[in-house]
């Protein structure tokens, strides 16, 4: 199917224009950093008509039993959502503020363009791609949005408190519910343009930097927080009773072990030796990075599995476990039930999906969920060690699926990625110039490399989750990858300024 009907839409969308000339180092940094400021700026506003902490506590100061219900609803809410919470991480997302859906319907659409155009169900030309992908990221902001609120993972304010008196709409429309869709949808928008901001502006990419910027939050306030830093209080606790707890630091050990393993990996390559024109001993290599398909096949992984979770505790709560059942908590059941009634039908997926965080990062997780399980499979398989290589498997298989979209879409494979070189002017050496002769010699690395890389992005990201890593796994290898590149771009920029005549190599 065709888009061309999106083109009268797509056109009237606003668009960050590319710069007449490319901004010098210094501003490039400076729209880096506003860009950061207001992603962590909309992290610190409350929504208008969403329930707040310090609201409920003006109610309590003059209506004890509606304090009482409304704090009892928040703290439904709350657990409702919990399972989300590290998954949210990762997509830059502060739940209960103008940050609440993060770039999670930006990733969302991406995915969803890249199934449709992969399984050739819709067909679309590059100059096409970006605005289809902007109109499908909006249009996931409110649908996304109006999911939250409407299936209560928000706190909404109740009629009665609405901020706009105006009961006889209020009963019809529900006005603090579609204020708090519409700020939160606006809020995702807002991080969408950033990302266009920064691409164009900037360094890097807007949703790397944003993503970058939560998990290092994350890892920060983890280990150094005054109240409950792992760090101040293994010191606190060491001090008192003298006995040194070194399962408090084992989620710090193994975040730094993630860390310095994503950067080695991050520095292997093959170079394939090409030689330039007809000119005789001048030439170069052609590096392909063993992550060839960088972290993009996580970050799409990990937007999928939250939606899973999402739409499956959605389902469930209407009566509908398709995708799974969940407990009081709010956490995804194993429980598989075979039924031909969609009421009682329940395939745990969303409980596949969700990584088994640190049951092997500390001795009491070993000894609780290994040596002395509650659940067993057969009999004496631990439940938890089924979910960790379920889990795992399902993890590298998505990435493998989503590194090859990702090359097939994106003009990284090896006949765009020779005619490229052809066009340059290199050629293999030892063989005429010809575009066939470099596909056929890319060809014996980079679908390889594509598989082998997104695989190994996929069991890194599932190991660092497992053992209870800071920031989730996931969150880890996407801040290094992001952090790596950036440099390696900063590093790029000030060489080009420092020597103008760079600029054409590199282009």
């Amino acid at each position: 199917m065709a888009l061309e009907f999106l083109d009268p839409v797509i056109k009237l969308l606003p668009e960050v224009k590319r710069p007449a000339q490319k901004p010098d180092f210094r501003k490039r940094l400076l729209w880096v950093v506003g860009a950061l400021l207001i992603f962590f700026i909309l992290g610190q506003i409350s929504p208008i008509g969403m329930l707040t902490p310090g609201l409920l506590e003006d109610i309590r100061a003059t209506d004890q039993a509606t304090y009482n219900q409304l704090a009892q609803e928040m703290q439904n809410v709350l657990q409702r959502v919990g399972f989300l919470e590290r998954v949210h991480t990762v997509l830059a997302s502060d739940i209960g503020s103008l940050a609440t859906l993060g770039i999670g319907p930006i990733v969302m659409a991406s995915i969803i363009l890249q199934l449709l155009a992969g399984a050739e169900f819709i067909k679309i030309d590059k100059s096409r791609y970006q605005g289809v992908q902007k109109l499908f990221a909006i249009l996931f902001c409110f649908f996304e949005a109006c999911i939250y609120v409407y299936s209560g993972f928000l706190p909404i304010m109740p009629s009665t408190l609405s901020l706009l008196p105006l009961p006889f709409l209020d009963a019809f429309f529900k006005l603090n519910h579609l204020l708090v869709i519409t700020q939160i949808a606006f809020g995702s928008i807002v991080l969408l343009y950033l990302d266009e901001v920064v691409s164009k502006y900037g360094f890097g990419s807007g949703i790397g930097l944003f993503i970058a910027a939560g998990v290092s939050q994350t890892i920060l306030f983890r280990s150094f927080d005054p109240a409950t830093g792992l760090i101040p209080t293994f010191l606190s606790q060491t001090i008192q009773s003298g006995i040194m707890d070194f399962d408090l630091l084992a989620p710090i050990l193994f975040t730094v072990l993630v860390f310095l393993v994503v950067v080695f990996a991050e520095a292997m390559r093959i170079e394939i030796p090409l030689t330039l024109g007809r000119i005789r001993g001048v030439g170069g290599r052609y590096p392909l990075k063993f992550f060839y398909v960088s972290n993009l096949p996580v970050i799409l992984a990990a937007a999928l599995f939250a939606n899973v979770q999402l739409f499956a505790s959605v389902l469930s709560g209407a009566g509908y476990p398709l995708l799974g059942m969940f407990g009081p908590e709010g956490t995804p059941l194993p429980e598989l039930v075979l039924s031909l009634d969609p009421q009682t039908l329940s395939v745990p997926l969303a409980y596949a999906v969700q990584a088994p965080y640190g049951i092997i990062g500390t001795s009491a997780a070993i000894n609780q969920y290994i040596l002395n399980p509650t659940y067993t499979v057969l009999g004496f398989i631990p439940l938890d060690v089924v979910h960790l290589i379920v889990y795992s498997i399902i993890m590298v298989l998505v990435c493998v699926l989503f590194g090859i979209f990702w090359v097939e879409t994106t003009g990284m494979g090896p006949a765009q990625v020779a005619g490229q070189l052809q066009n340059v002017g290199f050629a293999v050496p030892g063989f005429r110039r010809d575009k066939r002769v470099i596909e056929k010699v890319l060809e014996r690395y980079i679908p390889v490399i594509t598989i082998l890389g997104a695989a190994s992005v996929g069991l890194l990201a599932a190991f660092a989750d497992i053992t209870g890593a800071i920031g989730t796994g996931t969150g880890i290898l996407l801040t290094v990858g992001i952090l790596y590149r950036l440099y390696e771009e900063l590093a790029q920029s000030q060489l080009t300024e420092m020597h103008p005549a760079l600029k054409q190599f590199f282009g």
